[in-house]
């Protein structure tokens, strides 16, 4: 008994700037400066932002504001965790199963995550003592990119190929842990304080340096990224993509927001909260991502860097950049750090969630749940790692993580939100302690217009990817042994959730 946590004494943020910027660190990640400008390049350019803005008005800040008032509204009655939360939410034995799903999704994500945040590192420190200096060739960079990640054999690790990475993720999951280890006020909520500045002021200065390079050059890779292709709007690919960036950008659906929402206070300001939260991780998608990424690679590889993918961009295209601009290699170092930055903010709220749950629903000390996650995460991770050629592991778990089961938790969290909690308990409790006002509008949003939405692009997405995808599973290998795993673990949480409940049952926690 003595090793169980006491709900009367949970923990807290310190403040709410700290809790803002926490936030924030979650969402603003490599989707921002990587995955937004090459969304936006490929679906039309300033076409992509009407869907994109639609989106983020009809899902991404109202489900934010849902998971806001849901998660301070399970905190208040002792629960940190979505199976406790879902579980107050919905009197029922079934809900706590339905958490279940918002702790494999950022587990699964961060398994692979970090893998890409260790590649950030190590270009970050190649930068720094000028191993990057390829010249301006792009074939160079691309075949320095597949050498560093082992893109071009499985099992890279084992055979000595590349024990460099292998020491960066393990230098990455030691911060992850360390951060995750100190708490939510003295861990996340300080290193987000510093972290979140940092980033913002090496973004500003690789902005800078990009926005005084040749004028109509800059003019050209800004058209290149904003002008409209009104053709691009009759796609549905279009709008499925604008959509499922505004997941990506808001880290909505992805369970971590009803966790870090548990630890405000009662009467604290998550109206206000929610919407700066919001306002900060677009500021910078829009502002700063979309006007570095892009333009940037467009000013020195003129139209073919519109072709380029999330990862071509990023690793790639700005490191072919830099290598022409003036000062490349100190704006690469920036760069590359911004981004390890942006990533380490997004996976130490990846790792929260689980480890809430397995204090609160297991009865396990810090240190003991720190060291469980850690097995976990790294039995996955070394998957990704191992099997990294053609990044087979690493696409399987992005398509069915972070992209069909976060649609599937947003569906259940509107449904939950508002059939289940209801819109006037649910309005009531965002306005508690508000400072602001939240149009009425919004809650018809959420109870009608966002689940309708929501089943449309999940009914398109499977419609565009499901065949592919099927007949990539149905040839077997390594897209096949992926989702074997994903559905081992999963299987082992529904079990942890299963004990959880019976255990919030015995100690009176749970009611039905």
């Amino acid at each position: 008994m003595a090793d169980r946590k006491s709900p009367a004494a949970p923990e807290q943020w310190a403040t709410r700037i700290g809790v803002i910027l926490a936030v924030a660190g979650s969402a603003v990640g490599l989707g921002n400066f990587l995955r937004f400008p090459g969304q936006a390049a490929q679906n039309g350019g300033g076409a992509f932002m009407l869907p994109y803005f639609i989106s983020l008005l009809l899902l991404g800040i109202p489900i934010c504001w849902a998971e806001w008032t849901m998660g301070r509204y399970g905190g208040s009655r002792g629960f940190n965790s979505a199976p406790g939360i879902y579980s107050v939410i919905w009197p029922h034995r079934l809900a706590k199963y339905f958490g279940a799903l918002a702790l494999l999704i950022p587990l699964v994500i961060y398994m692979y995550y970090v893998v890409i945040e260790a590649w950030c590192l190590g270009y970050a420190y190649d930068y720094l003592v000028g191993n990057l200096q390829l010249g301006s060739e792009p074939a160079a960079y691309q075949q320095h990119f597949d050498e560093f990640i082992g893109k071009t054999a499985d099992g890279f690790i084992y055979e000595g190929g590349n024990n460099t990475l292998v020491v960066l993720l393990v230098v990455v999951f030691i911060m992850n842990f360390a951060c995750i280890y100190r708490g939510v006020a003295k861990g996340i909520e300080d290193f987000c304080k510093v972290a979140m500045p940092i980033m913002a002021v090496c973004a500003l200065c690789v902005l800078v340096r990009v926005l005084t390079l040749d004028r109509d050059k800059v003019i050209a890779g800004l058209g290149s990224m904003w002008n409209p292709s009104a053709e691009y709007l009759a796609k549905p690919e279009t709008w499925l993509a604008a959509s499922g960036q505004i997941f990506f950008s808001l880290s909505v659906g992805f369970g971590i927001i009803v966790n870090y929402a548990s630890y405000v206070r009662r009467d604290d300001d998550i109206a206000l909260s929610g919407l700066t939260a919001s306002s900060v991780n677009e500021f910078f998608e829009v502002c700063l991502g979309g006007l570095i990424t892009l333009p940037a690679a467009f000013i020195f590889l003129g139209a073919a860097a519109t072709t380029q993918g999330t990862f071509g961009l990023g690793f790639n295209a700005l490191p072919n950049v830099f290598a022409v601009m003036p000062g490349g290699r100190v704006f690469g170092f920036l760069w590359f750090l911004m981004l390890f930055l942006a990533a380490i903010t997004s996976s130490i709220s990846m790792l929260q969630p689980v480890i809430a749950f397995l204090e609160e629903g297991l009865g396990l000390r810090r240190h003991a749940s720190a060291t469980l996650l850690g097995l976990i995460t790294a039995f996955g991770t070394a998957f990704v790692m191992y099997f990294s050629k053609d990044m087979a592991a690493l696409d399987t778990f992005d398509f069915w993580i972070g992209t069909m089961f976060i649609f599937i938790l947003a569906m259940i969290q509107t449904i939950f939100y508002g059939w289940i909690y209801g819109i006037e308990r649910g309005d009531e409790e965002l306005h508690r302690g508000a400072h602001m006002r939240v149009p009425r509008f919004v809650q018809w949003i959420l109870k009608y217009i966002t689940p309708i939405y929501l089943l449309a692009i999940f009914i398109g997405i499977c419609i565009t990817s499901g065949p592919g995808y099927y007949k990539t599973l149905s040839a077997g290998g390594v897209p096949l042994y992926s989702v074997i795993v994903i559905a081992i673990v999963f299987a082992f949480l529904l079990l942890l959730v299963h004990i959880a409940g019976r255990r919030w049952e015995r100690e009176g926690r749970l009611k039905f």
